[in-house]
C-alpha cells in the first residue's frame, strides 16, 4: 500500500475527489423528485423519465468518452465533462417543464457524467497503478466516490430546505465546477504506441468475440436497474409506507456510507479471489437483501438495515467488473471497453428509473418492480459464474515474449 501511494498517490487523490463530487451530487437527485413534481404538478413519471434519460445518455456517451480518454489522455475529457455537468445542474435549476428538465438533467448532465465518472476515472487508475495493485486502486477510488454519496446527501437535503430546490441546484452546479481545477492532478497520458498495439477496431472485435465480455455486460445491466430504481424511488416508497421523509434521506446516506466499505472490500478481495465469482456472490446477496426488506414489515429500523446492507453491495460491482475487463483485455483500451460494459449498466439504469415511475403511476405501487429486481439479481449471478478470469491469447503471447 505504501509503495502504491508513493508512485501514484496524486493520481489516486485526484481521481477520488473527482468521483466524490461527480457521484456525490448525482446520488441526491432523488431528493428533488417530490419538490419539483409538487411545484409543477407532475406525476412521478416526468421526473423519473428525465433521470432515466440521464442514465441512458450517460451510457451511450461512455464508450466514446472512454475511447477519447484512451487515445488522448483523460484530462481533457474530464475537463469538458465537468463543465457540461455544472452547466446541466444550473440549467436544471431553471427548469419549469418536462422538456427543459429532460434537456438539462437528462442530456447535459448525462454527457457530463460520462466524462467524470467510473469508466474514464478508473481507466486513469488502471494505467497508473501496477497490475498487482490494480483491483485495490480501483477499490480505493470507488470508495471515495461512495464517501461523496454519503457526505453530499445531507448537504443536498439541507440546501433544499434552506434555499429551495432551484437555488440548491445552482449551488451544486458551482460545487461540481471544482472538478475543473482538480483535472491537473490526473497525470494521465496515452500509453505509447508499440508495434504490436491494437487498433480501435481490433480491440472492439476482440472484445465482442469474447463471451466473458458479454456476460459481464449483461450482468452489469442488472446492477444499473437496481441502483437507479432504489436511488430515485426509495425515498418516495418509504413515504408511501407512512415513514417520515427524513428516513428516506438517511437510508440513502447509509447506502453511501456503507458503500465506502463495500467498494474497498471488493477491491481488496478482487486482488485475492476470482472477481467473477465474487460478482456472483454479490448479486445473490442483493436478491436476499431485497427479499428480506419486502418480506419484513417496513419500519424505520428495517429501512436503515436495508440501507446498510444494500450500501455494502451497492457499487462493489464496479471495481470487480472493471478489474475483470482489465485482466481479460489489458489497460490500453480500458476506458473504452469499460465504457461499453457500462453502457449496459446504464440501459438497466434507464429502465429501472423510468419503469419505477411508470409502474407506480399505473398501479399505485412499486411491488412489481421490486419483484423484477429480485429476479434480475438471480439472472446476474448466473451470468457472472461462467466468466473465466484469464487474459486473452494476445496478452498471454505478449507476456510470454517478455
Amino acid at each position: 500500500m505504501t509503495s502504491m501511494w508513493r508512485t501514484c498517490g496524486w493520481v489516486l487523490v485526484g481521481s477520488a475527489l473527482i468521483l466524490a463530487l461527480s457521484l456525490g451530487v448525482r446520488h441526491g437527485f432523488g431528493l428533488f423528485l417530490a419538490p419539483m413534481s409538487s411545484e409543477f404538478g407532475w406525476g412521478r413519471e416526468t421526473f423519473a423519465f428525465a433521470i432515466a434519460l440521464q442514465n441512458l445518455i450517460w451510457g451511450l456517451a461512455q464508450p466514446f468518452t472512454g475511447a477519447l480518454a484512451d487515445r488522448f489522455g483523460a484530462a481533457k475529457v474530464v475537463l469538458i465533462g465537468g463543465v457540461l455537468y455544472a452547466a446541466g445542474l444550473i440549467c436544471m435549476g431553471f427548469s419549469d417543464s418536462a422538456v427543459t428538465l429532460s434537456l438539462s438533467a437528462g442530456l447535459l448532465i448525462g454527457i457530463g457524467l460520462s466524462g467524470t465518472s467510473f469508466s474514464v476515472i478508473l481507466g486513469v487508475v488502471g494505467r497508473a497503478v501496477p497490475p498487482e495493485k490494480r483491483s485495490m486502486g480501483m477499490g480505493i477510488a470507488s470508495a471515495a466516490g461512495s464517501f461523496g454519496q454519503f457526505a453530499m446527501l445531507p448537504g443536498t437535503l439541507g440546501l433544499i430546505g434552506w434555499l429551495g430546490w432551484s437555488a440548491a441546484l445552482l449551488v451544486l452546479g458551482l460545487l461540481v465546477a471544482l472538478i475543473v481545477p482538480l483535472v491537473s492532478m490526473l497525470k494521465d497520458k496515452p500509453l505509447p504506441t508499440l508495434g504490436h498495439d491494437q487498433t480501435l477496431a481490433e480491440a472492439l472485435r476482440e472484445a465482442c468475440s469474447h463471451s466473458g465480455f458479454w456476460l459481464l455486460a449483461f450482468g452489469f445491466f442488472v446492477c444499473g436497474f437496481q441502483v437507479v430504481f432504489i436511488g430515485v424511488h426509495l425515498p418516495a416508497y418509504l413515504v408511501d409506507q407512512h415513514l417520515p421523509a427524513t428516513v428516506g434521506t438517511t437510508v440513502l446516506a447509509l447506502i453511501g456510507l456503507f458503500n465506502i466499505f463495500g467498494t474497498y472490500t471488493a477491491g481488496w478481495l478482487g486482488g485475492r479471489m476470482s472477481k467473477p465469482r465474487l460478482l456472483t456472490g454479490l448479486y445473490l446477496l442483493r436478491a436476499v437483501v431485497i427479499g428480506l426488506f419486502l418480506w419484513a414489515p417496513v419500519t424505520t429500523t428495517s429501512a436503515y438495515l436495508f440501507g446498510m446492507a444494500m450500501g455494502f453491495l451497492w457499487l462493489s460491482t464496479v471495481p470487480l467488473t472493471n478489474g475483470t475487463v482489465a485482466t481479460l483485455f489489458g489497460v490500453r483500451n480500458l476506458s473504452m471497453l469499460g465504457g461499453i460494459v457500462f453502457l449496459f449498466h446504464q440501459l438497466g439504469s434507464f429502465l429501472g428509473g423510468w419503469l419505477g415511475g411508470v409502474v407506480y403511476d399505473r398501479t399505485g405501487s412499486y411491488d412489481l418492480i421490486w419483484q423484477v429486481a429480485i429476479l434480475l439479481s438471480l439472472l446476474a449471478a448466473a451470468l457472472n459464474w461462467p466468466v473465466r478470469e484469464r487474459p486473452v491469447a494476445r496478452l498471454q503471447t505478449q507476456m510470454s515474449a517478455v
